[in-house]
C-alpha cells in the first residue's frame, strides 16, 4: 500500500474556515484512492481530529489498522499548503505490533526517503482511572505524564482485534484510542471509522535510508533551513603582494586591501518576509595571536561612488569628513551621492584560537578549536537579495592571519511560501566608522576626540515605525584607553539629546577557553578576562535599537557624540560606530 499512500498524502497543518466540508472533501479523495488498496473487511481507516480550547484551528490524522498484519500506519489527513516552502517532508509512522517497533519515515520524493526505528514500549507508566462510555465506545481511561504534560487517554476494544492510535507514544495500549486530552485543553478524538480490505502490506518493504533517531530529527530541520554558503575556510591575512581583481564575477572569493578584506558577489533569491535570516560565522587563527576587530558587511553599490570603487582603485575616491585637527575620515557617513557600508556583524577574534592551542594549557579547561558567532540579521533583508556584495574584514598584519567560514541561514516561520513584503520596509544606512580598509590607509575612528559625527537624512512620508540600529565599540588597548573605560554615547536628533548608551561587556571571562594566546597576569587574570567597551575577545557585538517612531517626514540630523579619551604618546583611542535607519510603511 505504501506508494499509494505517498501519492495521496496531504500534510502538515490546516487552518479551516469550514472544517466539516473540508474533511468530507478530504475523506472522499482519500477513500477513492484507498478503496483500490484496502479490499477486505479486516482493515479499518480511522480519522482523528485535533483542536485546542479557544481555537478554530483543527488538524486531522489518518490511521490505517490491520489485524491480519498486526500493524498500523499514521499519517496526516490535512491538505498540503497551496504554495509550500522548500524542504517539507511527508511524515509516515508505522507500528509493527509483532516486533513492538515504531518506524518513522521522512518522504521527500520517490528517490529520497529516510527512516528510523525505536521501541514501541517507551516506558510510560499508565494509571487505569476508570471504565466509561465515550462517543458510543466502551472505554478504559488511562492517565500518564509525557514530558511534564498530563495526558488522559481513552481506549476501546470494541473494534475487535484492532489496535490504532494517532500518536505512537501511546501505541503500546491495547485496542483503539478514542480520545486523548493533553493538559486539559488540547483534544484529539476519533472522528470516523471506515472498513476496507487488506491487499498489500501496511509497512512497505523499502523505507529508504536508515538513520538514527537524533539524526533524522536534525535532518528534517536542516532540510527546512535555506543555507547560503558565502565563505568557506577563507583566509584573511596581510599580504601586500596580492593583486586585486578589477572585475568581480559571481561566486568567487576575492582578496582586497592587502588581503585583510575578502569579498564575494552573490545573486540571492528574495525570501518571503516570514523567514528569519542569521549570519553564522566561525573563525580560527591561522598564525595571528591577537584579538582583532572584524566586520561582516554589505556594500551598497547602486550609486556612482561606492565602496567597490575604493576596493578596486583607492580609498581616496570616497567622500571625506575632516575633523577640527584636519584629520580625514574616508567614506564614514551618508552623502548625497554615497551610501556607507551596511554592517551585518561586528565581531572580535579571540587570542589565537586553534593555531596556538598547543602552546598553552589550562588546568581545568580545554581550548575550543574555533570561535563561533551567530547573529540575527533579518532586519537587513533588503540588502540580502538580488545582486549582493558581501565582505569580511579582520584587521591584522600577519602573513598567516585568520580563516573564516560564513553562511547565511534562513529559518521559516510558516509552511507556506508567501509573497514579498519589501514594499513595507524602508532602510537608510547613515554612518560606519569601522575602518575596514585600514591596511589601505582608511583612518581609525578617532574623530570623536575633537568632533561629533553628524549626518543629514530625510524621513519619507507614510512611515508607521522608525528605529536606529546602532553598533558601538571602543578601542585603545592600554590602561586608560577607551577599550577599558566606559564612555557614554549620546545620540542627538536635530541637535537635542535623545538617547544615551554606554557600550560595556563585563562577561569577558566567560570566553577564556577561546583565548589560548591571551596574556596572563600576576593576579590570576588573563587579558581576555577584562571588561571592555562593548566587546570581548571571541564575541560579536549586539546591535542596540533606538525608537524614532513619530519623527516627522522631512529633513533631520542625527549626531553621535562620544567623550573619547586623549592620546598618550603613541597610544590613541578610537570608536567604531555604525548606524542604519529601519522603517516600516
Amino acid at each position: 500500500m505504501g506508494i499509494l499512500v505517498f501519492e495521496i498524502y496531504v500534510p502538515l497543518r490546516l487552518h479551516l474556515k469550514n472544517p466539516n466540508n473540508m474533511i468530507k472533501r478530504t475523506l472522499s479523495i482519500l477513500a477513492a484512492a484507498i478503496l483500490a488498496v484496502f479490499a477486505a473487511d479486516a482493515q479499518r481507516w480511522l480519522v482523528y481530529e485535533t483542536f485546542s480550547d479557544g481555537s478554530t484551528d483543527t488538524s486531522h490524522t489518518l490511521v490505517a489498522t490491520s489485524p491480519n498484519q498486526n500493524a498500523a500506519l499514521i499519517s496526516s489527513a490535512d491538505p498540503e499548503e497551496a504554495n509550500p516552502i522548500p524542504g517539507i517532508a511527508k511524515h509516515f509512522t508505522y507500528i509493527d505490533y509483532n516486533r513492538d517497533t515504531v518506524l518513522y519515515q521522512l518522504y521527500y520524493s520517490k528517490n529520497e526517503q529516510y527512516f528510523t526505528g525505536y521501541s514501541l514500549n517507551n516506558g510510560n507508566d499508565y494509571t487505569l482511572e476508570k471504565t466509561e462510555k465515550l462517543n458510543g465506545y466502551n472505554c478504559k481511561k488511562y492517565t500518564t505524564s509525557l514530558f511534564s504534560n498530563k495526558m488522559e487517554i481513552w481506549v476501546t476494544e470494541d473494534l475487535k482485534n484492532h489496535r490504532g492510535t494517532p500518536s505512537a507514544s501511546f501505541g503500546n495500549l491495547p485496542g483503539v484510542v478514542v480520545q486523548i486530552v493533553r493538559n486539559g485543553n488540547t483534544t484529539t478524538r476519533l472522528a470516523s471509522v471506515e472498513k476496507y480490505k487488506d491487499v498489500e502490506p501496511i509497512i512497505p518493504d523499502n523505507l529508504g535510508q536508515y538513520t538514527d533517531r537524533r539524526a533524522i530529527n536534525n535532518l528534517e530541520k536542516e532540510k527546512l533551513v535555506i543555507t547560503i554558503p558565502v565563505f568557506r575556510d577563507a583566509q584573511i591575512c596581510f599580504n601586500p603582494k596580492l593583486e586585486k581583481a578589477r572585475t568581480i564575477p559571481y561566486d568567487t572569493t576575492l582578496p582586497y586591501s592587502n588581503g585583510t578584506i575578502i569579498l564575494k558577489r552573490l545573486n540571492l533569491k528574495q525570501l518571503p518576509p516570514h523567514y528569519q535570516i542569521f549570519a553564522e560565522l566561525t573563525e580560527q587563527s591561522n598564525g595571528d595571536a591577537y584579538d582583532r576587530t572584524g566586520s561582516i558587511f554589505v556594500i551598497p553599490a547602486s550609486q556612482k561612488v561606492n565602496f567597490l570603487n575604493a576596493l578596486i582603485d583607492s580609498v581616496g575616491v570616497l567622500p571625506v569628513f575632516t575633523d577640527r585637527n584636519g584629520a580625514q575620515y574616508q567614506g564614514v557617513k551618508l552623502e548625497n551621492d554615497y551610501t556607507p557600508l551596511v554592517e551585518m556583524v561586528r565581531f572580535f577574534t579571540p587570542f589565537g584560537v586553534h593555531h596556538f592551542n598547543q602552546y598553552r594549557s589550562l588546568n581545568d579547561k580545554e581550548w575550543e578549536d574555533a570561535a563561533y558567532y551567530k547573529q540575527d540579521v533579518s532586519d537587513l533583508r533588503q540588502y540580502l537579495q538580488g545582486d549582493v556584495y558581501i565582505g569580511a574584514f579582520i584587521g591584522n598584519y600577519d602573513a598567516g592571519g585568520h580563516k573564516i567560514s560564513l553562511d547565511l541561514k534562513a529559518y521559516p516561520e510558516s509552511y507556506e511560501w508567501t509573497g514579498s513584503a519589501d514594499d513595507h520596509c524602508w532602510t537608510l544606512p547613515l554612518f560606519n566608522t569601522c575602518n575596514v580598509m585600514e591596511m589601505s590607509g582608511q583612518n581609525y575612528g578617532t574623530l570623536f576626540g575633537t568632533d561629533s559625527l553628524t549626518v543629514t537624512f530625510t524621513v519619507p512620508e507614510g512611515l508607521k515605525s522608525l528605529r536606529l540600529r546602532y553598533i558601538s565599540t571602543g578601542h585603545g588597548g592600554w590602561d586608560t584607553g577607551d577599550e577599558f573605560v566606559p564612555k557614554e554615547n549620546v545620540i542627538l536628533i536635530d541637535g537635542e539629546p535623545r538617547f544615551r548608551h554606554t557600550p560595556w561587556r563585563s562577561d569577558c571571562g566567560t570566553f577564556r577557553v577561546f583565548n589560548p594566546a591571551s596574556g596572563n597576569f600576576w593576579n590570576g587574570l588573563s587579558s581576555s578576562d577584562y571588561s571592555r567597551s562593548g566587546w570581548c575577545p571571541g564575541t560579536a557585538t549586539q546591535p542596540v535599537y533606538f525608537d524614532l517612531t513619530g519623527l516627522t517626514p522631512g529633513e533631520h540630523t542625527l549626531t553621535v557624540a562620544i567623550p573619547q579619551g586623549q592620546r598618550e604618546g603613541t597610544y590613541f583611542s578610537a570608536w567604531n560606530v555604525s548606524g542604519i535607519l529601519l522603517g516600516t510603511r
